[in-house]
């Protein structure tokens, strides 16, 4: 029997030490049939040539300041031939023959209308981020348990679900959270894949830590469904810090690495700092502002 044509959309910036593995991966897929769709937001460093190398079937760039994500998800599901589409980030690296299957498996079901796989951090990650992905994706983590739970690093979508609603183009962080609490409002299911596994991870500092947080919180404020208090000093920031603290202080311990919970302790910071005022910044501007 045949395998459905799939497409794979692929986005990069800069990400060249790591496409040039990424791309070997997808060819070394047991899963053959399908095709490449591939944006690069304004890179530097040699993954145009690579990109083109592998010969996508579309191939479209842009400047860093004109990339959205929303607006390239959409877009590369309007340039897919085919009806389930998978998403790869050029730095997710997938690990063995068998990352594509389950994926394309997962979304043929009607009631699925997203699917994702499962990360696993690259050598090197910092503490305070390797045991946010142990947390997300080890045995029954956030990734099977939390029903906001959603990545687009690895992924995939049936069309017929997104063409009733595709991402918001506005917004620059959780576009895929958003839209995956939009498909299970909708009575779609999200499906978890922990046989698709990518290496993918990012090592920020506690600036780029708040930067992020304070985006993801300004985007779940245009849709957060409680009242504006439940973020506030208290909660969001001190005691959010301390079970931060707390989780960081058993991972280290556990792991070996009590070198780090220094560092950690600074990027979780930032991180709750971000959350609380993004959120208070998110809030004007998505329910105060837009009604005046």
């Amino acid at each position: 029997m045949e395998e459905p044509r799939i497409s794979i959309v692929l986005r990069s910036y800069n990400e060249g030490w790591a496409l040039r593995s990424t791309l070997a991966a997808l060819k070394a897929q047991d899963y053959r049939n399908w095709e490449l769709i591939a944006f690069d937001s304004g890179s530097s460093d040699g993954s145009v040539d690579m990109i083109r190398q592998a010969g996508p079937a579309h191939f479209e760039q842009m400047l860093p300041h004109e990339y959205r994500p929303g607006r390239v998800l959409n877009r590369g599901m309007e340039l897919a031939s085919s009806d389930r589409v998978i998403f790869l980030n050029a730095d997710a690296t997938p690990q063995g023959r068998g990352w594509l299957g389950p994926l394309v498996s997962a979304l043929a079901d009607p009631g699925v209308a997203a699917a994702f796989g499962c990360q696993v951090p690259r050598p090197g990650c910092a503490a305070a981020f390797a045991r946010d992905y142990a947390r997300c994706f080890d045995g029954p983590g956030e990734s099977a348990l939390s029903d906001d739970f959603f990545s687009m690093v690895s992924s995939g979508l049936r069309r017929d679900a997104w063409a009733r609603r595709g991402f918001h183009e506005t917004l620059q962080y959780s576009e895929d959270v958003d839209y995956a609490r939009w498909c299970r409002a909708e009575g779609y299911r999200v499906a978890y894949c922990p046989g698709s596994v990518v290496m993918h991870s990012h090592n920020y500092t506690p600036r780029q830590a708040y930067k992020r947080s304070f985006g993801e919180a300004w985007a779940l404020a245009a849709s957060w469904p409680g009242p504006a208090g439940h973020f506030n000093a208290r909660r969001t920031l001190l005691l959010g810090w301390l079970r931060d603290a707390c989780g960081d202080l058993l991972y280290c311990r556990r792991t070996g690495r009590l070198r780090e919970l220094g560092p950690a302790l600074a990027v979780r910071w930032q991180q709750r700092l971000g959350r609380l005022h993004g959120f208070r910044a998110g809030w004007r501007m998505h329910r105060v502002d837009c009604t005046l």
